[in-house]
C-alpha cells in the first residue's frame, strides 16, 4: 500500500545526491516533496507539519559522519522519525492473567469478524493460547453464521449466542462459559454501524463497564485514511481503546491512516491485516514498516515468515543434496510450495532491501508468476523418475510430457533450461555462503542494486559492498 508513498520519497532523496554535506539550501527541495508525497497520502496536516519540522531540525543539527553521505544520513533521519511517528516498537497484547478478554470494535465493514478470527488462530497457533469466540454482534446476524464457520475451520471454541439478547448479556453469558471450560482467552466479535451513533456507542459502553480490564481493539480500514483516524479518536473517548488494527493493508490505500492514528490518538497499532486467509495477521512493528517504505527491505519478518512455513529437517536434507549436486526437480517443486506459502512474488520482494525500486522499473510481475504456474504444471506432467533425473527426458519423453500439459515441446525444453541454470546458481549460492563470493550465473541478468563483487589486485574477488550502505542498519 505505501509503493506511491516510497516511489516519491526515493526522488526526494534524489536532491541530494552528489551534494558534500546537509544544508538549509539543499535540504529544502527534499523536505518540500516529502511533505507533498505525505499529503497526497491522506496523513494528518498537522502530523505532516510537525513531522517535517523534526526531521529539518535533526537533519541540520547532525554532525557529518566521516564516510557518509548526505543522503544515508538524510534516510537515517527520516527511518528514525517515521518509526517514532509510528510507536517507536511493537506493543503486546497484554494477556498474562487467568482469564483475559480481547474487545473486537469498529465500523461495519472494516473487516472486525475476519480480523476476530485471524487473531484466534494467531493466539492459538503463535501464543499457544486457549481460545474462546464470542459473537456479539446482533445487529448483522451473518456475523455470528461468519464467526462460527471460521472458529470451525480453526478447530477453536465458540458460544452459540442468543442474539436476541442485549450485547452485555450475551457476553456475560459467553464468559461465564468460558470460565466454566477453563479458557484462557475470550474474543468477544462486537457490532458495527455504517457510522458512529449514540446507539452503537451505548451498546459498546455497557460491554466494556463489564469487561473492564479488557484489550480494547479497534478494527480500521486502511483505505479510508484520514477517517479512520476520526473514527478512532470516537471510539477511544468512548470505551478507552487499548490498541488498533489496520485492516486491508493489502489494498492499494494510500497510508494516511497507519502514519496519522497513533500520533493522532496516542493509541498503539498492535496489528496488521493483510487479506482473507485467516493467516493473513502480522503484528505491528513501526521500525519494520518504515523501513519498508523507505525501500530498505523487512527481512527479520520474511525470516519470521520463513521459519513459519519451512520443513526444517527438509532445508537441511535440501541442502545436503545441494552440496552433493543431486538437486531435483522434485526439490524445487518443494521450495516452489513453500515459497508460495510465504506470499505473491511481489510481497515476497519488498521485504528484501533495495528490491521496491526494482519492482517499480519492472512494474507487472503477473507474467512471472503465469510462468511459475506453467512450470507446475509441466512438472505435474513428468514421472517420478523423471523429477528425480531431469536427464532422461529426451525428444519422445518432451512429447509426451507437453501433451500432457496442454504445452508444447518447446515450452518443456524451455523449462528444462531454466531449471539447469537455477541448478547451477543454487550450487553458486552455496559457494558464496562457504566463501566463493557472488557467484556468476550463466543466463542471470544484473539486478538494479546488487552489484557483482570486485576482483582485488590478486585478482580474486573482494568482499561485497551493500549498495544500501550499512553505516546505520
Amino acid at each position: 500500500m505505501f509503493d506511491s508513498l516510497s516511489e516519491k520519497f526515493a526522488g526526494a532523496f534524489k536532491n541530494l545526491t552528489g551534494k558534500g554535506k546537509i544544508t538549509e539550501d539543499n535540504i529544502d527541495e527534499t523536505l518540500k516533496k516529502i511533505r507533498t508525497a505525505l499529503l497526497e497520502a491522506d496523513v494528518n496536516f498537522k502530523v505532516v507539519k510537525e513531522f517535517v519540522a523534526k526531521v529539518k531540525e535533526k537533519a541540520l543539527g547532525e554532525k557529518v559522519i566521516r564516510g557518509v553521505n548526505p543522503g544515508e544520513q538524510f534516510v537515517k533521519i527520516m527511518h528514525d522519525e517515521l518509526t517514532s511517528l509510528m510507536g517507536e516498537e511493537h506493543k503486546e497484547l497484554n494477556l498474562d492473567k487467568a482469564l483475559n478478554t480481547v474487545l473486537i470494535v469498529g465500523l461495519n465493514g472494516a473487516g472486525k469478524t475476519t480480523f476476530t478470527g485471524k487473531l484466534a488462530l494467531y493466539l492459538k497457533s503463535k501464543k499457544k493460547k486457549d481460545v474462546y469466540l464470542i459473537p456479539a454482534d446482533n445487529f448483522r446476524p451473518a456475523a455470528k453464521d461468519q464467526l462460527i464457520k471460521h472458529a470451525k475451520n480453526m478447530s477453536i471454541d465458540y458460544f452459540d449466542s442468543d442474539l436476541s439478547m442485549l450485547p452485555k448479556d450475551i457476553v456475560a453469558a459467553g464468559m461465564a462459559k468460558a470460565k466454566e471450560l477453563g479458557k484462557n482467552v475470550v474474543i468477544v466479535d462486537t457490532a458495527g454501524r455504517l457510522q458512529v451513533d449514540e446507539e452503537l456507542m451505548g451498546q459498546l459502553v455497557d460491554v466494556r463497564n463489564l469487561i473492564p480490564d479488557a484489550e480494547t481493539l479497534l478494527v480500521a480500514d486502511a483505505m479510508t485514511g484520514q477517517e479512520a483516524v476520526n473514527v478512532a479518536k470516537e471510539f477511544h473517548e468512548k470505551v478507552n481503546l487499548t490498541g488498533v488494527v489496520l485492516s486491508k493493508m493489502d489494498s492499494d490505500a494510500r497510508g494516511g491512516a497507519a502514519l496519522s492514528i497513533r500520533y493522532s490518538t496516542n493509541v498503539p497499532i498492535k496489528f496488521i491485516s493483510t487479506g482473507e486467509k485467516m493467516k493473513d495477521l502480522d503484528p505491528f512493528h513501526p521500525d519494520r514498516l518504515a523501513k519498508r517504505i523507505l525501500d530498505m527491505g523487512d527481512v527479520v519478518s520474511l525470516v519470521e515468515k520463513a521459519q513459519d512455513v519451512i520443513d526444517e529437517k527438509d532445508a537441511q536434507n535440501m541442502m545436503k543434496r545441494l552440496q552433493k549436486n543431486q538437486f531435483t526437480i522434485n526439490d524445487f517443486i518443494k521450495q516452489m510450495d513453500q515459497i508460495s506459502k510465504l506470499g505473491s512474488m511481489s510481497s515476497i520482494l519488498k521485504m528484501i532491501p533495495g528490491m521496491g525500486g526494482m519492482l517499480r522499473q519492472v512494474g507487472d510481475l503477473s507474467p512471472a508468476e503465469d510462468e511459475m504456474k506453467k512450470m507446475r504444471v509441466i512438472i505435474n506432467s513428468m514421472t517420478h523418475k523423471e523429477k528425480e533425473d531431469y536427464k532422461l527426458v529426451n525428444d519422445s519423453r518432451m512429447k509426451r510430457i507437453a501433451r500432457g500439459s496442454g504445452t508444447t515441446q518447446q515450452d518443456v525444453k524451455e523449462f528444462i533450461k531454466k531449471f539447469e541454470q537455477m541448478k547451477q546458481m543454487m550450487s553458486g549460492m552455496m559457494g558464496m555462503m562457504n566463501g566463493g563470493g557472488m557467484p556468476n550465473i550463466p543466463g542471470m541478468p544484473q539486478m538494479p542494486g546488487f552489484r557483482q563483487a570486485p576482483k582485488n589486485k590478486s585478482g580474486k574477488k573482494g568482499k561485497k559492498k551493500s549498495p544500501f550502505g550499512n553505516k546505520f542498519f
